[in-house]
């Protein structure tokens, strides 16, 4: 075990993590007879090798940064949310159908309307298992997995049979949203390459500063982390579980559902047919689980997923790693990243002089009060 310095510590157990999970994919490579320096550096090449590649990476990251943010708050307030795929799904249809609708409108006015409308899409999805948790006790990871398959079906219906036809290329495809809808900003794509890059990596970094700030700053945050750790405490403390819980759920699916807006808005520029729940929300669990709570956290767990999964193509196109492999190693080393508290148990931290002193300093007291009272008893 090697003594470090707390603050040494939380640098190096996600270095060494990162690290480890590399080796193990490596290794996994070794064994079915393929080059894994060939493979990482064709996996560095596709991700971060060009301006192109640089931006689809930071595109795949910018929806996962919301979904992370709505799972940490709801996690936050001890409710496991995977409703995430729903919530997302629900905002990118509205955000797509309001932005098709209305494509007469100038962009101040039409694009706010979109990603509002999508927010709150979102909200209410989350929002009706919350009030249901709050009022009947529902257990929430019954109520979302049910949702994510109600909003499904629900939008395949309103997006074949309810949206106009005028709104639709086929039953299956809606029409491409206007420029003004739009969250492509041209000189920026321009910039990396001509890749789908958008306006949503803005979105998504004032974002992390909402989270940062709700979460550390606000008495909102304080009591959602307070009805977390223990419910009956909080309750006697004056603060209402259920508004908590429920003001806990409709941020999750807020943010959730922002995620689907800058999916639709800033990647596909339209909507289509899904034949099954978001990758987006379960990609974007993996990103809150590696990131923590932490802004930063969530900010680079996001991009080094991302990293991962735009590399993997690279390692199937230019190293010829079939995909089963390439999903072997990207899972090793996202598995030892999620057990980086076992990767702690490596370090053991060091005690500051300040702590050896206080530690010493109570030490003595309790010693000095056990032997007064013993002479007080003697007496």
């Amino acid at each position: 075990m090697i003594k470090v310095s707390p603050k040494a510590k939380r640098l190096l157990v996600p270095i060494v993590s990162v690290i480890a999970g590399f080796l193990v994919g490596a290794i996994i490579m070794l064994v079915w007879s393929y080059d894994p320096f060939q493979a990482y550096s064709s996996m560095f090449e596709s991700a971060l090798g060009s301006a192109n590649g640089i931006g689809e990476t930071i595109r795949n990251a910018t929806p996962l940064i919301f979904i992370a943010i709505g799972f940490q708050i709801s996690s936050a307030a001890g409710f496991f949310n995977i409703g995430l795929p729903g919530q997302a799904q629900a905002g990118w249809l509205t955000a797509i159908w309001i932005g098709l609708a209305l494509k007469g409108l100038p962009v101040y006015i039409l694009l706010p309307f979109e990603i509002i409308a999508g927010i709150l899409a979102g909200a209410l999805v989350a929002g009706i298992a919350g009030w249901l948790r709050a009022y009947f006790g529902t257990n929430e990871v019954i109520s979302t997995i049910m949702l994510n398959y109600t909003v499904l079906y629900l939008c395949q219906y309103l997006h074949q049979d309810v949206m106009s036809k005028s709104l639709r290329v086929d039953t299956d495809t809606t029409k491409t949203i206007g420029a003004s809808g739009s969250l492509r900003i041209p000189w920026l794509s321009e910039m990396f390459g001509d890749s789908r890059i958008s306006g949503g990596i803005f979105l998504a970094i004032i974002a992390l500063v909402i989270f940062w700030f709700l979460m550390k700053k606000t008495t909102v945050g304080f009591e959602i982390k307070a009805v977390g750790l223990n419910p009956f405490a909080s309750r006697y403390a004056g603060m209402s579980d259920k508004k908590n819980i429920i003001i806990s759920m409709l941020l999750s699916g807020a943010f959730c559902g922002l995620g689907g807006v800058v999916q639709g808005l800033g990647t596909y520029q339209n909507y289509f047919t899904q034949t099954t729940t978001l990758d987006i929300g379960w990609d974007g669990m993996s990103v809150a689980l590696l990131g923590g709570i932490s802004a930063i956290g969530i900010l680079l767990a996001s991009l080094l997923f991302s990293i991962l999964k735009i590399g993997g193509l690279g390692m199937q196109t230019a190293a010829g790693i079939p995909f089963e492999i390439v999903s072997i190693v990207i899972a090793a080393i996202i598995f030892f990243v999620a057990i980086s508290w076992a990767v702690g148990l490596l370090f053991k931290e060091k005690k500051s002089d300040k702590t050896a002193t206080y530690i010493a300093t109570a030490e003595t007291a309790s010693r000095q009060a056990a032997n007064d009272q013993q002479k007080g008893g003697e007496a």
